[in-house]
């Protein structure tokens, strides 16, 4: 099956949501790249990009339900179809 390079960018408003995103980001591991997350204590967020290797149903999978998380949001971004 033919896989997507991808940036997922991920805000976290919800310290209670942190848990079950790391529980996701776990379940979808042979996806990921690498990612990076860094807390913005002075607005109380933390902002994480998650950079992934994968068919595009399954990064649209795992975007959907972080995205569903209360208090999270992520949006993707696919590198163009000649860089995958």
């Amino acid at each position: 099956m033919e896989t997507r390079v991808a940036v997922l960018a991920v805000i976290v408003r919800e310290a209670d949501s942190v848990a079950a995103l790391n529980a996701l980001l776990h379940q979808y591991e042979s996806a990921i790249i690498g990612r990076m997350g860094v807390p913005c204590r002075e607005r109380g967020i933390r902002l994480i990009s998650v950079a992934l290797d994968a068919p595009a149903d399954v990064i649209s999978a795992l975007s959907g339900k972080i995205g569903r998380l209360p208090g999270v949001t992520a949006k993707t971004v696919y590198a163009p179809p000649a860089f995958s």
